[in-house]
């Protein structure tokens, strides 16, 4: 079987359809770069795709023998899905659900596959919430593949001290080994955004450097909810610690509180968290 490629603007004139702003619909136009991030997704595995929009990545993860669970809530783009991939649809190696991704139940949909890649080209105003859903369900994941804004993958990749260092770069890190896999520049997308993109690779860590508990989480945040603030000030009474019993953790985990959250390691935070999620021996946390 084989699925041609349906390059969007021909694709939406055929069925009288318009790119919608408010579900950020921006299509892939060059079908040898998509076949190329369908190529990330590596051997045969069962493939959920968020935002299936015209069937584009679709058709090339389809063409290289992956079993897909496309999903699509714009309705009128489940039609487009259902036309163009019919073969697929007939032959079982292919599933649309009309669904909001943020709501999917992600481990419920890979029960039972041997390989399990999660894809998407996520539009920006939802990239948050899908990029959380990725982090708590990784245990469910063999790998991720994502196509994002070039200032969000930037941020994903993010070494510390660096300007784009922030919660989201640990809270992904501590999940994911993350690898910026290629950039798209605005020109491949119809209609064109105004932003070039990347596409990023989230390979699950086994275990994570940290699991995202209510500690790891308030650390995180506070650290650089105000980047300026000293750890001092930024950590105060976290998790209801005293000043000492904060300065002892941080003592115990090589931090300075004198220093700003953008300077620590992931693993920096995976060991405060420990530590401070453990009783002290005074009856302090």
């Amino acid at each position: 079987m084989s699925i041609d490629f349906p390059t969007p603007k021909a694709t939406l004139a055929q069925y009288d359809l318009r790119p919608k702003k408010s579900f950020g619909q921006n299509f892939l136009a060059d079908a040898q770069l998509v076949d190329r991030i369908a190529a990330l997704a590596g051997d045969r595995a069962h493939v959920i795709e968020i935002g299936a929009g015209l069937g584009g990545l679709t058709a090339c993860l389809l063409n290289r023998g992956h079993r897909v669970t496309a999903i699509e809530r714009d309705r009128d783009l489940i039609a487009v899905l259902t036309d163009v991939l019919q073969p697929a649809l007939q032959d079982g190696s292919l599933k649309i659900l009309e669904e909001d991704a943020k709501a999917v139940d992600v481990a419920e949909l890979f029960a039972g596959a041997e390989r399990r890649v999660l894809m998407g080209n996520l539009p920006y105003q939802i990239t948050g919430p899908l990029l959380q859903n990725a982090v708590v369900t990784q245990g469910s994941l063999d790998l991720a593949v994502f196509l994002v804004q070039k200032e969000v993958a930037d941020r994903l990749c993010a070494a510390p001290s660096s300007k784009t260092y922030g919660a989201l770069s640990v809270f992904a890190q501590a999940a994911f080994e993350v690898t910026r896999a290629m950039i798209v520049r605005r020109g491949a997308f119809y209609p064109q955004p105004n932003v070039d993109s990347a596409v990023v690779t989230l390979t699950p860590r086994r275990p994570p450097i940290s699991e995202e508990t209510e500690a790891f989480r308030q650390l995180v945040q506070g650290a650089f909810r105000e980047r300026r603030k000293v750890l001092r000030n930024s950590w105060k009474g976290v998790l209801g610690a005293s000043r000492q019993a904060l300065e002892a953790a941080a003592t115990e985990c090589g931090i300075s509180l004198d220093a700003r959250g953008e300077t620590l390691s992931v693993e920096h935070f995976a060991r405060m968290a420990v530590r401070l999620s453990r009783p002290d021996p005074g009856g302090q946390p």
